[in-house]
């Protein structure tokens, strides 16, 4: 029996031991999930208007409006949520529809004087027994750094419309604080919007800058030598052609603000064999390429004006033999690219300035443009290093990221 009974104790303190332990989990895993109302309220906010932020980023449109207004409603905590442009009801969520005209008005108004508006009973009057909607508030949607306001018939409206918060009662000063912080908020995304357009329309100008560039001199001189075959070289005449054709086809193309690196390497690649035709053995190439960096994306017309900057600026003018060399090695996150030549060089001091009076020296021009585009693309930290002086050639080195963000949103051709 002592035997039985020492057994059983000891089964006693095995169990209480386990339930001991599962207890003291359970508490540390429950306190780990605890979090204040303060945290718990924070991580609803925040994550209510990240819902509503994805659709908003595309602009305000039926079916953006029409995604985003549940979360919006949430946020504010009003009745019934209206989102409206400047003309008319976007997206309605809550009851009280029967109201659209007289909200709709009172949207205009606001679009109009670029102020908030809170309307009372006596202007939302309807009979319907039944209707639950007392007053409204009614924010302008202004995109930050715009000044809003300038009437139906101005030139220039930035206002987009207006989110009008419906509620059951008149309108409280929480109400109106909440929907004017709200409205502030979207009218921020809308902002974003802006500005996501207008970087690409900067881009497409600042790629039609360049192509511009390139047109004139380049086209002129290629069209010349190749006319220069015609008669005592058609095969090689013809070649030329064919490479002058499908260079332009790359630098002219209509679509895709970043290409690859393999792309932009071929492009240049007929554009030198253009060139060679013109300098014969005076012009010498250099290329070493990693094949792991071909496919790092960039974007388009990246490197080819730098290119043509060292031959036509370069180059050209060194009497004797001159070498453009192009470098690019993996770096890890990075792809590393140097554009080298051991031309006449540049002043620094001009460089430095971004421009000249010299109608010859337009390099100038391409350099900036393609330094500001990286800039704004992959960050400051990614522009153009210069490393040039008279008679001392030129150094240009570029660092691009293998994987970003930006380059995802961008398209290919």
């Amino acid at each position: 029996m002592g035997g039985n009974a020492l057994a059983v104790t000891a089964v006693i303190v095995v169990i209480a031991a386990l339930v001991i332990a599962v207890v003291a989990v359970v508490r540390l895993r429950g306190r780990r999930a605890i979090a204040t109302p303060t945290q718990r309220a924070t991580y609803e906010v925040l994550h209510t208007a990240g819902l509503a932020a994805e659709p908003l980023r595309s602009g305000l449109t039926t079916t953006t409006a029409g995604k985003a207004i549940g979360h919006l409603r949430n946020l504010v905590g009003c009745t019934t949520l209206v989102l409206t442009d400047q003309e008319n009801v976007l997206a309605w969520d809550g009851p009280g529809s029967h109201h659209q005209e007289a909200v709709m008005r009172a949207a205009r108004t606001a679009i109009e004087t670029g102020r908030t508006n809170v309307l009372g009973a006596s202007e939302l009057e309807c009979d319907h027994i039944d209707c639950p909607i007392r007053g409204a508030v009614v924010v302008p949607l202004i995109p930050e750094g715009a000044e809003g306001g300038t009437g139906r018939s101005g030139q220039n409206q930035p206002t987009k419309g207006a989110m009008v918060a419906l509620s059951s009662e008149t309108p409280a000063p929480g109400l109106l604080q909440v929907a004017i912080e709200t409205g502030r908020w979207v009218s921020t995304q809308l902002a974003l919007v802006e500005l996501d357009s207008s970087r690409a329309r900067l881009a497409r100008a600042e790629v039609r800058a360049l192509r511009a560039q390139i047109s004139p001199h380049f086209i002129y001189n290629a069209l010349s030598a190749i006319a220069s075959f015609v008669r005592t070289n058609p095969e090689l005449a013809r070649e030329l052609i064919l490479e002058f054709a499908e260079f332009t086809r790359y630098s002219f193309r209509a679509h895709g603000e970043f290409t690859t690196l393999a792309e932009e390497l071929r492009s240049i690649d007929r554009y030198l064999t253009i060139e060679r035709a013109r300098f014969g053995e005076r012009l010498q190439v250099r290329l070493e390429i990693a094949p792991e960096v071909l496919p790092v994306s960039l974007p388009f017309l990246c490197l080819q004006p730098l290119v043509e900057n060292a031959v036509r600026h370069g180059l050209s003018r060194k009497p004797g033999v001159g070498t453009v060399s192009i470098v690019a090695r993996d770096a890890g996150a990075e792809c590393h690219i140097t554009i080298e030549d051991d031309g006449v060089g540049m002043d620094p001091e001009v460089l430095r300035r971004g421009a000249t009076d010299d109608p010859g020296e337009g390099q100038h021009v391409g350099l900036s443009n393609v330094d500001e585009r990286l800039r704004s693309v992959f960050g400051d930290e990614h522009g153009l290093v210069v490393e040039t002086a008279p008679g001392a050639g030129a150094k240009i080195s570029m660092r691009i990221p293998k994987f970003h963000p930006a380059v995802g949103r961008g398209s290919h051709d």
